[in-house]
């Protein structure tokens, strides 16, 4: 196994920053002054790393099989250097596909999705308050300039869905997994509409409706703990959102979950769709062990596909795209913020963790697994192997003379000029 360490030791040599590796038996190998330090305390996971399987190894750094020192964007730069090749998705074969299907299908029941969404969301309030901005907005920000601060990207990015949707004073408007409620209160306090918000998780439910409560919004916001699939379509929206939640619906039920939007909307009404989605063209988990570090640590039950596979589930539910945009290198900047501000309060967030789970251990165990996912986030989509699309859509009233222009069939004026000025 010595030797094994030894052989990788040249792989070390090229890396963008300096790395060593600290053996079972103490000995040393790579850079005399590292920049990162990895300390393996078995063979097996010097193995591991050999093989390229970076998310194993992540694995073994939760579980404190393997230390690290120094800080979390050269180990991932170290990580990039390591990895054999692209991680992203290529197995097509029919019995891969056919295997990925069945396990769409048993994990997303309603059941099955709460349970998922309450493990990932409900580790702890505090936690989160102490890397995401005020508004609690977990998702990808919107950089209008470089130099714009994350609190300022994030308030953009709600106004940039409020516009695209064109939203409007006494409008119904759903906000699909809402969150800690920052769409969701943006739009009724800066657009008047009358909203309304679900999610699975219970601590976002209880902290989003003491929000509304607070602001006395009681007659214009409201906010349900609630699956999708059971909303009442008797009484259509104008506008519906969908922000961050739709990695959680699964392959599976992505007809489903678009043909239950197309009945919540009012015909000639606009749906806007952000979400994160694959770098492969077929369905499939990133490779190198990242998609299961994923799967086992932070979201269970979440499949992402590529954006033309979203596309053509949306058409088969006769909804019409209109406009897809591309954001993933500020997703990439959103998660390198959120990393950078959880780095400078590990001791606090070590705190938070153990008074939630009660369990100093296990508490470690989050915040490790957190460090590496928002971190190794921020790798994948700076590198392109995952993305993140806004997707506006509409649902066709059939009526030619809806619109500024003849054929419209809704209120989308079919130019972007409006969602800039």
């Amino acid at each position: 196994m010595e030797a094994l360490a030894r052989k990788i030791a040249p792989r070390l040599e090229g890396a963008p920053v300096r790395v060593a590796l600290r053996l079972p038996g103490g000995a040393q190998v790579g850079h005399a002054d590292p920049d990162v330090r990895l300390t393996f305390s078995d063979w097996s996971s010097i193995a591991t790393l050999g093989a390229g399987q970076i998310g194993k190894v992540a694995e073994d750094i939760v579980e404190g099989r393997v230390q690290f020192e120094g800080s979390m964007r050269d180990l991932m730069l170290a990580a990039a250097h390591l990895l054999p090749g692209t991680p992203v998705a290529s197995d097509t074969s029919w019995w891969t596909q056919v295997l990925r299907r069945t396990r769409s299908l048993v994990s997303h029941t309603p059941q099955r999705d709460a349970a998922q969404i309450q493990f990932h969301y409900d580790v702890s309030d505090d936690f989160y308050a102490l890397w995401l901005d005020p508004r609690r907005v977990y998702s990808c920000a919107y950089f209008r300039t470089p130099d714009a601060s994350l609190p300022e990207a994030q308030e953009a990015k709600l106004d940039h869905i409020c516009r695209k949707l064109m939203l409007r004073e006494g409008e119904r408007f759903l906000d699909i997994g809402a969150g800690w409620g920052g769409l969701l209160l943006w739009a009724a306090e800066n657009y008047g509409v009358q909203a309304h918000g679900i999610t699975l998780s219970r601590n976002q439910h209880a902290y989003v409706s003491r929000l509304i409560e607070q602001k006395k919004l009681q007659g214009r916001v409201r906010m349900e703990l609630r699956d999708y699939r059971e909303l009442d379509e008797s009484h259509g929206y104008d506008k519906i959102a969908s922000v961050g939640m739709f990695e959680h619906v699964g392959q599976v039920n992505m007809g489903v979950y678009f043909g239950k939007i197309l009945r919540l909307l009012k015909p000639g009404g606009l749906v806007m769709n952000h979400g994160i989605t694959a770098g492969g063209i077929e369905p499939g988990q990133l490779g190198a062990g990242m998609g299961e570090f994923i799967e086992k640590y932070i979201f269970p039950g979440g499949e992402l596909l590529h954006v033309s596979h979203v596309l053509r589930e949306l058409s088969l539910s006769s909804l019409e795209m209109l406009d897809t945009e591309n954001l993933r290198p500020h997703y990439a900047r959103t998660l390198w913020a959120w990393s950078d501000a959880l780095e400078a309060q590990l001791k606090d967030a070590e705190q938070v963790l153990k008074a939630s789970s009660g369990d100093e251990q296990r508490g470690q165990k989050i915040l490790r697994a957190y460090r590496l996912y928002l971190a190794g986030c921020a790798m994948t989509f700076e590198r392109g192997w995952i993305s993140l699309h806004q997707i506006l859509a509409a649902r066709p009233d059939a009526d030619l003379n809806t619109g500024s222009l003849r054929g419209a069939q809704s209120t989308y004026p079919f130019n972007r000029e409006y969602m800039y000025r």
